[in-house]
């Protein structure tokens, strides 16, 4: 098996200190890639050349940054099959997943790539006299990525495109859990012909995170940072920013809530949180982690849900038969296990039953979880869903917002009004009324409240985390001074 090279300056790279380290496939156990071990001297050689390329890539035309990203789009779509084999092998879940990563990853590009010619500014009234005042949009520099492990072809290309497009250039931060492929992306970038230097991948051993995290914050060329992981990671990264007085962009855990009214069609609220809930095996930050269902039509909705849940299948995703795959490793197994033993002893009902055999994990439903158990306040990131019962609408609000998570959210009901009205109460980024938890798309401001982090991600509402504002005037008339 070849190392997983560095991409640096448009070279790829063995790590200078010769250093390599393997990720374990969660499917089998066998070896699935071989990455190089960055050093601090490659994270400086990375950033430096992210620096020098600046200099070329933002004074483009918009046009040319539009067709060159264009061109990334129609090649990471040509290179599906490839994702979908090394992301398969490297994070364990379906090939339906990695398809939808390649597929929503070529959207942001062809996304971010609509947006260079939108990156404007304004003209701002001035009190003096001849004085043209504009307020105008430019580049940062450098931007620094981090992408996690769970969508990697997704929130990876998502850390890259709208940087990318506002005339920044980029070292990524390659998740200890893909390395391939996130270095895949970095190849595709490449043979779209960005440039040298404009895009450049840095791979890790997992020991090393800490000080490869804090150089690549703290380096006097870094202008920005955006991280998408989990919170406890997340305040780690906000906390360095802070040091060194960086902007950071953080999308971070979830444990999202759906409220099903009594006034819900209950078959489409069990298709779409059984969806929500165990796709990926629930291992995405939008994940339905809480359903919140109205007494009245409680027991009705719990016996749909637990049939629907014993319909679907986790297990080697190289079968077709197995549409959830695996969890990502046996330390996440063996994590939930632990919440879910612990909400059994503490009296919840589990109509499933707990059936976890290494990193194959079939979904879980909770009936009557409560405050006292730990899966009430932690995320799972698993197929695992909790019911609660609620009698009023204030009390289900209450409920929906007892969390220090604030990302996606849902609300059932056939009366429209009803459900806007409690969308609008519910503390998260994202709210979707008779649909999943799960829902991304390109153009839309993705991020969320509280511990869910701060900014969006998303085409134009990006653009403020990607770029400077700039007070810029022209004096058109002689100026009177007082001296």
């Amino acid at each position: 098996m070849h190392p997983i090279q560095l991409l640096i300056n448009g070279k790829s790279l063995n790590s200078s200190s010769g250093k390599t380290f393997e990720r374990i496939s969660p499917i089998d156990g066998s070896v699935a890639s071989v990455s190089a071990a960055a050093s601090l001297d490659d994270v400086d050689q990375a950033i430096q050349s992210a620096h020098q390329a600046f200099a070329v890539w933002s004074k483009l035309s918009p046009t040319e940054r539009r067709l060159r990203l264009l061109k990334a789009a129609d090649i990471i779509d040509s290179k599906t099959e490839e994702f979908i084999k090394v992301g398969m092998q490297e994070t364990g879940s379906s090939a339906t997943w990695y398809g939808f990563n390649v597929h929503l990853a070529a959207n942001m590009l062809r996304e971010a790539a609509a947006m260079t010619t939108q990156i404007d500014g304004s003209l701002i009234p001035s009190d003096v006299p001849g004085n043209l005042a504009m307020g105008v949009r430019v580049p940062c520099g450098v931007i620094v990525g981090m992408a996690p492990w769970n969508a990697p072809i997704i929130l990876a290309t998502r850390a890259l495109a709208m940087p990318l497009a506002c005339g920044n250039t980029v070292v990524l931060k390659a998740s200890e859990a893909c390395p391939a492929t996130h270095r895949l992306i970095g190849q595709v970038l490449h043979e779209a012909g960005l440039g040298d230097g404009v895009v450049n991948i840095i791979t890790h051993a997992g020991e090393d995170a800490p000080q490869i995290v804090e150089r690549l914050v703290s380096h006097p060329l870094t202008k920005r940072i955006n991280f998408t992981g989990s919170t406890r990671v997340g305040k780690i990264i906000a906390e360095t920013a802070a040091k060194y007085l960086k902007p950071v962009l953080l999308e971070l855990g979830g444990k999202a809530p759906v409220i099903v009214l009594d006034k819900a069609n209950i078959d489409d609220a069990v298709n779409a949180i059984a969806f929500g809930a165990f796709f990926n095996q629930g291992q995405i930050c939008m994940s339905t982690e809480r359903v919140l269902v109205d007494e009245k039509i409680a027991d009705q909705f719990i016996e749909k849900l637990t049939e629907k849940a014993r319909q679907i299948q986790a297990g080697d995703p190289t079968s077709q038969q197995f549409p959830l795959g695996v969890l990502e490793s046996t330390r996440a197994a063996q994590r939930v296990q632990a919440l879910l033993e612990d909400a059994q002893n503490l009296g919840a009902k589990l109509p499933l039953g707990i059936k976890i055999e290494n990193t194959v994990m079939q979904p879980t439903i909770i009936v009557d979880v409560n405050k006292q158990m730990k899966l009430y306040a932690e995320e799972s990131f698993a197929p695992v869903c909790t019911v609660q019962r609620f009698k009023t609408e204030d009390e289900a609000i209450a409920l929906a917002n007892d969390s220090e998570f604030g990302l996606s959210s849902a609300v059932f009901s056939q009366d429209l009004a009803q459900a806007l009205a409690v969308a609008q109460r519910i503390e998260s980024g994202i709210c979707h009324i008779n649909g999943a938890t799960v829902h991304d798309e390109a153009q839309m401001p993705f991020g969320g409240v509280k511990q869910s982090g701060y900014g969006r991600f998303g085409s134009k509402v990006s653009v403020a985390e990607f770029t400077e504002l700039r007070w810029i005037t022209i004096q058109t008339t002689p100026r009177h001074y007082p001296i």
